[in-house]
């Protein structure tokens, strides 16, 4: 095999690696999402009174191990006005209504 045809079949493997983590990281965030939209149901927060604090709102900078989706995901939530958020702190379901995952 000549050294063009190698380099051009390197570039189109590492684009395809590339491609496939961007899908594996939105597959990921959106099971996550699910889970925060979970954990506040299973709260029952479903309102500015019954908003709960939820420890995972902050990035713990030293945290060993997997990367954690929790914070990033629960900002795009309250930005995006599924999940809504108290002067407290405290989190609540805005709309019961979520997009259920594989929706």
């Amino acid at each position: 095999m000549s050294e063009g045809i190698q380099i051009v079949l390197g570039i189109i493997f590492l684009v395809i690696v590339y491609i496939l983590t961007r899908y594996g990281i939105a597959w990921k965030m959106r099971r996550v999402a699910g889970q925060i939209i979970e954990d506040l149901k299973r709260r029952g927060a479903v309102d500015t009174k019954s908003a709960v604090s939820l420890p995972y709102e902050k990035t713990n900078f030293l945290h060993i191990g997997m990367r954690d989706y929790r914070p990033k995901v629960l900002a795009s939530l309250v930005q995006e006005g599924y999940v809504g958020r108290t002067e407290e702190g405290k989190y609540f379901l805005q709309l019961p209504d979520y997009p259920e995952e594989g929706g």
